[in-house]
């Protein structure tokens, strides 16, 4: 877009491109540092979903009643099972005594144990199971079973609307910031490293969203659920359970800071490896001709180990979880075991009660397991929403607060005035106090070497960069008192890099007049000279082209971009060599077709072939940044200036 690049310091939110430092790991290899704000990151994205807090709500809502009737489930099934066992042995105990004898026979034998355990039953001498309590209660379970699915495939739908449409709105933020983002970020964003926040690290966002939202909620809420159940079962037991919980929390802690870092180097490989393949297939062509795909293949190779490395770490130190916590889950399922089984046999449980403690020791160690594995989700989901984060918080171009007092339109004409213009992109000055007058209607052609400033000067007329100093009008108004939709509304500008998307020769050409009518896309085609090739195109104007517009010739591209600009009928037309890449007798006839084009409008014709400037109104010669000479094409070669030395070294060929 320019002759000079920024050379600015790269901001915090570009950190992602840097490499080397104390992010090194051992072998050499990028291992990510830790996210700066990891917290922070994960409340603002938990911040995303306050417009969906009713829902949230329900979701909440939904959660409780699910776990409550999973909690009350082993609850119900161990009452089922005293029932069984207490009819089983009643049954064979004869009718005609009592519970109290029972009990004071196996004492007077002198077995006490047998005697505790009887008395801790609840059975009547001679009566046996009562299949219809069983069955009543069974009944219950399996319908507070059933309901407690029903609420957690409503509270799984609620939470599946909630997560998408955030991440729709992450999606609208994203995209509505980049139109908002000055050129000079991304000057200093590789285009693949870009995408791969606005796809990958998204994407990423909400498969972490989706997965961990549900079951988080859901696990914490049956942590606290089952733990009220087992203390209102057994105390005791309840207590020797929760010694698992800090040494599961330490266990998981340290895990976590092992590999929260490898995650971020993960998405920064990533982001690193999309950019050079996205380099590398868009200069595929030039890879082949120069010979470098032996280099481009060790340079991919290069970034793939290295984000194998990353990814491996990362994954292989947060799988250490749930192997760890099982293990604990496990030695924590025995203590409870041998001490249930212990006071059975004292008469403080019943057989149903350990039943229904042996299910909850699982159904308590399996959402602390849960919450456990997610770690390694919520730390990739973080450093993804991080990366997204960095992207919304990078400074924009900011537009005056004075809009409101401005006229709704200003009368089209075309003058542009640079008053005393001063302009760097870093602390070295560029322009410098510079001052021209372009009136409606002139050609203003601006020549000179490369990085004299030609292609800025144009830039900063589009606020592409704001000024250091002086002012630029149009029309006589400052446009850095626009909006950069109305200042760029009036402007068509076609460059040397064309530009054509996927769709047909007709929609391109109306791309800046979507409303523009057959006959004007057509009119606009034929003082181009499109017109001239599309019919030799199988589908005419209907014709479809992709992104890159293989299917025509690089003069044929420049044309309809051409073409393009035509018919926006702008107010300033801002050509950047824009006839570089048609033949000679194209030229010509653009020329013809321009000179028409510019009756009551301003063009700025950037231009390093001086045979396209001849009949320019006035020449601007450039160097370092700089109008060193300005007239007429037959006025600078009189001078035998700057102009001249460009002409004679331009024109100049060897004798044969």
């Amino acid at each position: 877009m320019s002759d000079q690049k920024p050379s600015g310091t790269m901001r915090t939110t570009e950190r992602i491109v840097q490499q080397g430092g104390p992010g090194r790991g051992p072998m050499g290899g990028m291992v990510g540092q830790k996210a700066d704000d990891f917290g922070g990151s994960a409340r603002r994205l938990l911040q995303l979903l306050r417009p969906a807090r009713g829902r949230a709500v329900a979701v909440l809502l939904l959660a409780a009643g699910s776990v409550a009737s999973v909690a009350v489930g082993p609850w119900l099934l161990g009452r089922a099972t005293d029932s069984v066992f207490n009819g089983f042995i009643g049954g064979r105990i004869d009718p005609g005594t009592t519970k109290a004898d029972v009990v004071a026979d196996a004492e007077a034998r002198g077995d006490s144990g047998l005697a505790e355990f009887l008395d801790g039953l609840d059975f009547v001498p001679g009566r046996g199971v009562d299949f219809g309590a069983v069955g009543d209660i069974l009944l219950m379970a399996l319908a507070i079973y059933v309901g407690g699915q029903v609420l957690g495939w409503l509270q799984g739908y609620l939470v599946n609307d909630i997560v998408q449409g955030t991440v729709r709105r992450m999606r609208s933020d994203v995209e509505e910031k980049i139109h908002r983002l000055p050129l000079a970020y991304f000057d200093r964003q590789p285009r693949g490293e870009l995408l791969s926040r606005v796809t990958n690290d998204i994407d990423n966002v909400a498969q972490n969203l989706q997965q961990t939202m549900s079951q988080l909620l859901t696990s914490l809420m049956m942590v606290v659920g089952v733990l009220g159940m087992m203390f209102w079962v057994s105390p005791l037991l309840a207590l020797i359970a929760l010694v698992s919980v800090p040494i599961a929390m330490f266990t998981t802690s340290r895990v976590m800071k092992r590999s929260q870092g490898q995650f971020i180097g993960q998405w920064r490989q990533t982001g690193r490896l999309n950019a050079q393949v996205e380099e590398a297939i868009s200069g595929h062509a030039l890879v082949t001709v120069f010979g470098r795909r032996a280099a481009v293949e060790a340079e991919f190779d290069d970034a793939n180990e290295q984000l194998y490395e990353s990814s491996y770490r990362a994954q292989f130190i947060s799988g250490l979880v749930m192997p760890l916590m099982m293990l604990i889950g496990n030695l924590n399922y025995v203590v409870i075991a041998v001490v249930g089984g212990l006071r059975v046999a004292s008469g403080s449980l019943s057989l149903g009660e350990v039943q229904a403690f042996i299910q909850y020791t699982r159904m308590f160690t399996q959402p602390i397991t849960q919450i456990a594995s997610m770690a390694n989700l919520l730390q990739s989901g973080v450093a993804s929403a991080e990366r997204v984060f960095e992207l919304l918080d990078a400074e924009e171009e900011a537009d005056p607060s004075s809009l409101a007092a401005l006229p709704a339109r200003i009368e089209t004409r075309g003058e542009v005035v640079f008053d005393h213009v001063s302009f760097s992109y870093g602390e070295e000055p560029l322009i410098e106090d510079l001052s021209l007058v372009a009136h409606p209607g002139q050609m203003v052609a601006i020549v000179g070497p490369t990085g004299a400033g030609k292609t800025t000067l144009v830039n900063l007329v589009m606020r592409f960069y704001e000024l250091r100093g002086g002012r630029i009008t149009l029309d006589g108004t400052d446009v850095s008192a626009m909006s950069r939709a109305e200042l760029r509304s009036r402007v068509g500008m076609v460059l040397q890099d064309t530009w054509l998307f996927e769709g047909t020769i007709r929609d391109n050409i109306a791309y800046g007049r979507p409303d523009a009518t057959e006959e004007e896309i057509r009119e606009a085609a034929r003082a181009t000279y499109v017109d001239r090739f599309v019919h030799s195109l199988p589908d005419g104007y209907d014709t479809r082209v992709d992104d890159e517009g293989s299917n025509l010739s690089a003069g044929e591209r420049q044309l309809i971009t051409i073409a393009r600009a035509f018919l926006a009928k702008p107010a300033l037309l801002i050509l950047d060599e824009a006839t570089s890449s048609v033949d000679t007798r194209t030229e010509l006839l653009l020329q013809k077709a321009m000179a028409a084009l510019r009756t009551d409008r301003t063009s700025f014709v950037i231009a390093h072939r001086l045979s396209t400037i001849r009949d320019a109104d006035l020449i601007l010669v450039m160097e370092d940044g700089r109008i060193v000479e300005q007239g007429s094409h037959a006025e600078l070669l009189e001078r035998d200036g700057a102009f001249a030395r460009l002409h004679a070294a331009q024109f100049a060929a060897a004798a044969v």
